[in-house]
């Protein structure tokens, strides 16, 4: 019986391990993706822009496929409690990726249309600096996740702040450029959109950490984190979801 039941334990931790390792994959793709969205929209470059649109298609099998085993794994090895814990988890991190990689998406469509309008102020590159901002955030969270680290997981929670004021100073940048000349409106609400996708980016990010920590304590962080957007409640410019 005991050789049986370390049979189980050894098919369960290969399972685990391939599940994870698909993960960090994932992870990996949806960093490029990022970098790539927000370089495509600095240098106008439509070609990069169009790579990351094809890109999303890998993230998207690669989410389902590590859903469906996830399921596989549920099903047959019947997980401990804290096992069960660790494939709930890599579940709920999958679905933030793969949103982060829709968003990714989002922000290289506008390249396209972008290019043809004339550039307003320093906004791409300030963009490119927000979205740097969240690909790093990632990328310590999937370590945090890995090294099961609750204080690098929290401190990638904290610096969604940071985000957070970078989207609120780009929106009344927005704003301003809008006012001043009603030439800048069109490109502005498109450059608004993308800056919005990167904020989003940051909350899926900030719920992959919070995953970290459940997963390493079995508790959820203390406290609901107040969100520093402050234009939530401004329906003028907010952009309709997309997918």
């Amino acid at each position: 019986m005991s050789d049986l039941k370390q049979h189980i334990s050894s098919a369960f931790d290969r399972d685990l391990e391939g599940i994870q390792a698909q993960i960090m994959k994932m992870g990996g793709l949806v960093e490029a993706a990022i970098q790539g969205a927000a370089k495509s929209l600095d240098t106008r470059d439509q070609e990069l822009a169009e790579k990351v649109r094809q890109g999303d298609a890998v993230i998207d099998a690669l989410e389902e496929a590590l859903q469906d085993e996830a399921a596989r794994v549920i099903a047959l090895r019947a997980p401990s409690a804290i096992d069960l814990r660790v494939v709930l988890s890599v579940m709920r991190m999958s679905a933030n990726l793969e949103r982060i990689g829709d968003l990714s998406k989002n922000m290289a469509k506008r390249t396209g249309v972008l290019v043809q309008l004339h550039q307003v102020g320093g906004t791409a590159t300030s963009l490119r600096r927000m979205a740097r901002e969240v690909e790093l955030m990632l990328k310590d969270a999937l370590d945090s996740y890995i090294q099961r680290d609750t204080a690098l997981a929290a401190d990638v929670i904290e610096r969604d702040r940071d985000v957070d004021e970078m989207y609120n100073t780009l929106f009344r940048e927005f704003l301003t450029f809008m006012m001043e000349d009603p030439r800048n409106i069109t490109a502005c609400m498109h450059l608004h959109f993308i800056a919005k996708n990167i904020e989003r980016m940051g909350d899926h990010v900030t719920a992959i950490a919070e995953q970290v920590i459940f997963l390493t304590t079995g508790e959820k962080p203390d406290e609901q984190r107040q969100k520093a957007d402050l234009t939530s409640s401004d329906l003028s410019l907010s952009p309709q979801h997309e997918a």
